[in-house]
């Protein structure tokens, strides 16, 4: 009798259980044991003589799946959530009252670019002031493997920094990580560019068929060691040197494990449908999930081409090829200054590249092709067609300092210079090492992908802060404010998006594309990766002029349950994991 009243208690809060009264035996019998299981974890995490740690009470519950939001308590004991709903009576070494406050999963960003800066700050303020509890990178470099072929991938970077590799493989990373402790979770992908550079080099060839059975080999150990796929970034050399038939190969390897391939594409601008039809048949024939990273149309001349992309991503999907996409749901993106130069001006690294832009015949080729028509590479000048529109961001220089946050334009009107002549002049001092932000998207093209059901977020800019080392950079201010700006402009504003859908791009959505089975939702048995905040209030602060600044309205985040942030103050935990790949040997 009671175990009826039990299960009839249980159906009536599990609509999808009850709905199973007319199953086979056999699926009545899993539904009992499922049942019985339920109710001994609810027994043991409201157990009177078993005080949960943190109970959070009078909240806006919006759970991540997409469901409305419903007044509910939430119980968290060690890393796990272990109850939630109506826990009047349940006994908690701390009780936290909301006051109406959303509590929802803690934010996934499904491309960062911290797998560095987060050893000089390992607090990474700049995430968590955004609710970013999980952060994926290693755009199609990574940081390991690490040896002499692959450390010019991020040599500059390190001296950046100021840091020093101690590590070879994923393993020692990882390891190093957890000695350093870390704010967020943090998990990568292999880097299709360093497994190249390992074993092809820096050079304009395919690779022969032995060196493709090396590249495999080192992402099978990749993903032993837990990558959670293989990522490639192909507008960057040497990942253009790269064929389809070699990327393909690469997420074979990667599928095999369950890995994702997950890729910047080879063009975002004129070749933005060519790309798409690559990356769909690299997904198709590697049999593997597709994420692509900052989907956008980039350049004046594609303004107006996402319903295209859309179209054809969503057709894409009718013929079962597995494909998703993300956005930081800006107008401007952000990358190396480099990238303006044609891809066969870097064959063989910076130092060749640096070498090309003082040579006046190389130079004046390099003129000729960005000022030209040819629409077999990303031509970003001519996708942005204004100096005006390129703004220098980090400087790796002291010496250059001073032009952080100034224009392309503005610099050359000072230096009395040609305005191609003043970037290619700003790359050969700073070793070719300088970042950009390039003003070359319509907002109306980036508010239809914020919208799409298969769209999440990435905030691809590194862990930062406004003080010490980190805080001398002048990054994209996608770096302080990605979700913050989303939820204000595309859900409070101007009305797109429902507040329970955008937390499921936020969470859910990124953890089903990257199978992490235990985040991303709130529910019982998940670890306790949350945030707390008034979306009527919260707002991004960061921007173009400024962008050294916190985003405000977070009031509790928490991090595998212990609270990085709480009553809106920074508490310097690192309760951080790392986040290992399906494919890993733990």
């Amino acid at each position: 009798m009671m175990l009826t009243r039990f299960i009839h208690r249980i159906n009536r809060s599990h609509a999808p259980l009850s709905a199973q009264a007319n199953a086979t035996p056999l699926a009545q019998w899993s539904l009992l044991l499922s049942v019985v299981l339920f109710g001994l974890n609810t027994a043991w995490a409201l157990s009177p003589d078993q005080p949960v740690d943190v109970l959070l009470i009078n909240g806006r519950i919006i759970d991540g799946t997409g469901s409305p939001w419903y007044h509910g308590e939430l119980a968290i004991t060690g890393d796990r959530i272990v109850a939630v709903g109506a826990l009047q009576g349940i006994k908690a070494k701390k009780i936290i009252d909301v006051h109406n406050r959303v509590i929802a999963p803690g934010f996934i960003d499904m491309l960062g670019q911290s797998e560095l800066s987060i050893l000089v700050d390992p607090k990474l303020p700049s995430k968590i002031y955004q609710g970013i509890t999980t952060e994926i990178t290693g755009e199609g470099n990574s940081v390991a493997p690490l040896n002499k072929a692959t450390e010019p991938l991020i040599t500059g970077s390190l001296k950046h920094y100021g840091l020093t590799a101690q590590w070879g493989d994923f393993t020692g990373y990882f390891n190093q990580l957890r000695q350093r402790g870390m704010g967020i979770n943090l998990g990568t992908y292999i880097g299709a560019s360093t497994v190249r550079a390992a074993i092809v080099g820096y050079d304009n060839r395919p690779a022969t068929a032995s060196e493709l059975l090396q590249m495999q080999a080192l992402v099978a150990d990749g993903m032993r060691q837990g990558a959670l796929g293989v990522s490639s970034s192909l507008q960057y050399a040497p990942a253009p040197y790269a064929s389809t038939e070699e990327l393909i190969a690469l997420a074979q390897t990667a599928a095999s494990f369950g890995g994702v391939y997950a890729t910047h594409m080879r063009s975002e601008g004129a070749g933005l449908l060519a790309a798409l039809d690559e990356t769909f048949a690299i997904g198709d024939k590697a049999h593997i999930p597709v994420e692509i990273w900052h989907l956008k149309a980039a350049g004046k001349a594609q303004f107006g081409l996402m319903p295209t992309v859309v179209n054809k991503i969503n057709q894409a999907r009718a013929r079962g090829i597995d494909v998703a996409a993300d956005t930081y749901g800006y107008t401007a993106w952000y990358n190396s200054m480099s990238a303006f130069i044609p891809p066969w001006a870097h064959e063989g690294g910076d130092q060749r590249l640096i070498s090309r832009l003082k040579n006046p015949k190389e130079r004046a080729k390099i003129r000729t092709e960005l000022l030209g028509s040819d629409q077999t590479w990303d031509n970003e000048w001519q996708e942005v067609g204004d100096p005006n529109g390129i703004l220098i961001g980090v400087t790796h220089n002291p010496k250059l300092h001073d032009l952080q946050g100034k224009t392309i334009a503005e610099i050359a009107a000072s230096r009395h210079s040609d305005p191609i002549d003043t970037l290619m002049d700003i790359l050969i001092e700073d070793d070719a090492l300088t970042e950009c932000a390039v003003f070359g998207m319509q907002e109306s093209d980036v508010a239809l992908g914020v919208t799409q059901p298969w769209m999440s977020f990435n905030n691809d800019s590194s862990g930062t802060s406004p003080e010490g080392v980190l805080g001398k950079d002048h990054p994209h201010p996608r770096a302080y404010g990605t979700f913050p700006h989303a939820l204000k402009r595309y859900v409070r504003d101007q009305k797109l998006v429902s507040l329970e859908a955008m937390i499921q791009k936020f969470s859910s959505l990124p953890a089903s594309r990257l199978h992490l089975s235990d985040r991303g939702v709130i529910k019982t048995g998940m670890k306790a990766d949350l945030v707390v905040f008034d979306p009527e209030s919260i707002t991004d602060l960061a921007t173009f002029a400024e962008p050294n600044q916190l985003s405000r309205g977070m009031e509790w985040v928490f991090v595998n349950g212990k609270a990085v942030i709480d009553q809106g103050v920074m508490t310097g935990a690192l309760p951080g994991e790392v986040i290992l790949g399906p494919g890993a040997t733990r």
